[in-house]
């Protein structure tokens, strides 16, 4: 938290950080892959753990003085296990990116045929995007959704695998919104003689919560994220099978990182142990309850939703048929108080840089606790301000609105 101390001594960036705490207070966070921790995440981040270099592992580092980041470590390892009933855990990657990248060091070499969902049909670029190290080092065949449903086509993906015999079949996604049928990855994976690594990076906590299909009993290697709806710091983690355990380790250290940053394990362990209470799978089923009742005012309002509706704790809309790009709509959304993404949509025609939809997520709205009512509110507001981009008096009005709503439910105010 901003102290007296840091606001004397150095008022430019004391002055960042108290706009930033000022923008999450009074704006409305729709950005799928964002969340509020709790005050004692924080505490744990902002911990004099950061002053320790810790590289190797609890019982096995290469430097003294590490009996007490061992505890943080192994605190968090075992919470993670027990939270998604896995065999093994690496919590020191740094993020979403670097656990992905560390399961491709262990088993593949470059040259490798992988198989990763299309980008604009909701994957990630770490999934094999050309611009990513995914997409340089390897062969990468593409799967995607089946264009009339836009459902996952397991049937397509079959065939290509069948064709492009991969070593290494990616699933999971960062802009799809229904459930993934993991089953049918690891069937397709045993046809062909591949390994399945899921990357659960956006819906990890409803899979803790058991209100997503979990992948840990059908990949041997299993990603996500700490932030998003775990809602702990930023940062990843990989869990594996109990045989892959020490390549996992060896690939993130000393393959792919340094030393870990033993502030946000130990903050990791702080929110693995907040997951593991039973409210947090309330909080969880809020997110989905909030989901779909913003969805569904919006598509009341005539917006398209990709994917025909969601399961999770996101969603696409499409704005082609509005006339509008996901760039125009981010900003003018912006100007009144409401924060998305713009985003690539299946069968996308522009630019990543300008996009044809936009990515709605409630995690972060959920943790300040609104409900469905609220998400009527703001699925109305949207749907004003998207309707009219041009008319700054609307977009005035509802960045009021959405101030005088969010006073109602303080994120760190009365912290």
């Amino acid at each position: 938290m901003l102290t007296d101390a840091l606001r004397k001594f150095d008022s430019e960036i004391a002055d960042a950080i108290q706009k930033e705490v000022e923008r999450q207070e009074y704006k409305l966070e729709l950005i799928a892959s964002e969340n509020f921790v709790s005050t004692n995440v924080l505490s744990a981040m902002g911990s004099q753990l950061t002053n320790k270099y810790a590289e190797g592992y609890p019982g096995k580092r290469y430097y003294g003085g590490c009996e007490f980041v061992d505890v943080a470590e192994d605190l968090a390892r075992e919470r993670a296990k027990k939270l998604f009933g896995c065999d093994h855990v690496n919590v020191q990657p740094h993020s979403g990116t670097q656990a992905n990248m560390g399961v491709y060091f262990a088993v593949l070499k470059p040259g490798d045929t992988i198989m990763g969902m299309n980008l604009s049909h909701g994957g990630h670029l770490t999934h094999g995007s050309p611009v990513s190290i995914s997409g340089t080092y390897f062969k990468v065949v593409s799967y995607g959704v089946n264009p009339a449903t836009e459902l996952l086509d397991y049937d397509e993906l079959g065939r290509l695998a069948r064709e492009h015999r991969p070593k290494l079949i990616v699933c999971g996604a960062s802009a799809y919104s229904r459930d993934i049928d993991f089953k049918k990855f690891r069937e397709t994976a045993d046809e062909v003689g591949a390994m399945v690594m899921a990357d659960i990076a956006h819906p990890a906590g409803l899979v803790a919560t058991g209100l997503h299909t979990s992948p840990v009993p059908y990949c041997e290697f299993v990603t996500t994220t700490t932030h998003k709806t775990l809602r702990g710091p930023r940062g990843g983690m990989i869990m594996c099978r109990e045989q892959f355990a020490k390549q996992i380790d060896k690939a993130i250290f000393p393959g792919t990182q340094g030393g870990p940053l033993m502030h946000v394990i130990a903050a990791k362990a702080v929110a693995f142990k907040e997951d593991l209470e039973p409210a947090y799978k309330d909080y969880c089923r809020q997110i989905v309850a909030n989901s779909r009742a913003l969805a569904a005012t919006l598509a009341k309002r005539g917006f398209r939703i990709v994917n025909g509706g969601t399961d999770t704790h996101l969603f696409l809309v499409d704005l082609t048929d509005k006339g509008i790009t996901g760039k125009d709509a981010e900003e003018a959304l912006g100007r009144a108080g409401i924060t998305v993404n713009k985003n690539t949509i299946p069968r996308e025609t522009r630019s990543p840089f300008v996009t044809s939809g936009i990515r709605v997520g409630t995690p972060a709205l959920t943790t300040r606790g609104m409900k469905e009512s609220q998400m009527h509110s703001i699925g109305g507001w949207m749907a004003d301000v998207l309707s009219n981009l041009a008319d700054t008096t609307m977009q005035e009005k509802v960045k009021r609105d959405v101030r005088t709503l969010c006073e109602g439910f303080p994120i760190y105010r009365n912290s």
